[in-house]
């Protein structure tokens, strides 16, 4: 180990996450507290289990800290296998929680892998990335980078917990910083709005556009003589796939993801069903204008009108009590924070902390920016908590992980002298 009082800690990527953390249990204890509730260390309060969770992680941020760097970088590929051996005991020894077989049971509390299994997958990419005889520009390399970032999805899925498994979408952003091809992220593009576009306005409106853009482009690119066959190819995959995705929709998506998608593409109205929590959330944002109704004051919260509210749904009583100032500034600190990384991560001296660095930023990112969207109608409701704000243990000891293992690396490159 190396003597951390000699390191230098960016303090004030820690002091975006003690922000977070603190405003987050706040708005769980206002969130969970019932006036025939008991105080802060009645542990059988959910508020109480968070407070009690986020005095563990500071002594999980200490030992993170006192490892050495290189800790971090040498036994990342050992990391990455015991996540995946934990990700396939669960089909063994998990325990059932609200149909999703996704917890280990410890006595009175529970462990979710899968919460842990992304910094696990960020150091293995991270290790493989900036290997010396990677090239990520190589095909065969961006294979193995795939494979690193696919299998804990595909393992996550069964569960089921499709909303964890999307998050690793998000590792496609540090290999693009390293030298993937741009058309890898045209190609995610293309293929989400081709999946949007025809749940949305069918499948003959769909080629039509395609073909339609197809023409334009060949047109207005003549003058270069481009290939037809080219065009025509793309234009018939794009049209395959949008034929696929109907099927998909059908017959490997649950109802209940159904009725989401419907519900936010306005093609259902269910305010009472599948529905009424995303209903109900933007019921509770909207009432809070522009400065809240004041801490612990919220109705809708106060009222349990919103069900689950201090995990998924936790924004929205930031937004009832808040108000639309309070938001502001809880969407600020996120903004801050992955900014912070990302600037971090660029004046890293290794390819190893900086792959790390924008895989831990992306993370924070994907789950903030489809949290929110959720909570306020945009996106479908799939399952993914706020970072630092929604309840639970292992949420929090995972993103405490995640990020305080980027602060251990960045302080390795710099020394006071």
């Amino acid at each position: 180990m190396q003597n951390t009082r000699t390191l230098k800690f960016d303090w004030l990527t820690i002091f975006f996450f003690l922000a977070l953390v603190t405003i987050g249990w706040f708005n769980i204890y206002s969130a969970s507290y019932s006036d025939g509730g008991g105080g802060i260390f009645d542990f059988s309060q959910i508020y109480s289990k968070q407070l009690l969770w986020i005095c563990l992680s500071i002594v999980l941020i200490i030992f993170i800290l006192a490892l050495d760097d290189k800790f971090y970088e040498r036994f990342s590929s050992l990391i990455y296998i015991i996540s995946l051996l934990s990700l396939l005991g669960l089909f063994v020894f998990g325990k059932n929680i609200n149909g999703a077989t996704s917890w280990y049971a410890l006595g009175p509390a529970s462990l979710q892998p899968s919460e842990f299994a992304k910094a696990a997958t960020a150091l293995a990419l991270a290790k493989y990335v900036s290997d010396i005889q990677t090239n990520i520009s190589e095909f065969k390399h961006q294979l193995r980078a795939f494979l690193i970032i696919v299998l804990p999805a595909i393992f996550i899925i069964p569960q089921p917990d499709p909303g964890s498994a999307l998050i690793y979408a998000a590792f496609i952003f540090p290999l693009y910083r390293e030298g993937l091809h741009f058309v890898y992220l045209l190609f995610g593009f293309i293929a989400a709005s081709l999946f949007v576009g025809t749940l949305a306005i069918g499948t003959t409106w769909v080629s039509v556009i395609v073909v339609a853009t197809a023409i334009v482009v060949y047109l207005k690119n003549r003058k270069r003589k481009p290939k037809i066959g080219r065009y025509s190819v793309i234009a018939l995959a794009c049209i395959g796939f949008s034929l696929s995705v109907n099927y998909i929709f059908n017959n490997v998506f649950e109802q209940r993801h159904r009725d989401r998608f419907n519900i936010v593409l306005g093609k259902e109205t269910d305010s009472k069903g599948i529905g009424y929590n995303t209903n109900q959330s933007e019921i509770a944002i909207g009432s809070g204008g522009w400065f809240g109704k004041g801490w612990t004051e919220g109705t809708q919260t106060k009222g349990n009108f919103v069900p689950e509210q201090q995990t998924d749904y936790i924004f929205s009583t930031v937004g009832e009590e808040w108000g639309f100032v309070g938001s502001l500034l809880v969407v600020a600190l996120f903004v801050f924070l992955i900014v912070r990384l990302l600037v971090l991560a660029e004046r890293q001296k290794s390819q190893f902390a900086r792959v790390y660095g924008y895989s831990v930023a992306a993370i924070l990112f994907f789950h903030f920016f489809v949290n929110i969207g959720m909570v306020t109608g945009l996106f479908p409701t799939v399952g993914i908590p706020l970072p630092f704000f929604s309840y639970g243990g292992s949420g929090l000891w995972g993103f405490t992980i995640l990020l305080f293992i980027f602060v251990r690396l960045d302080a390795g490159n710099y020394y006071y002298t």
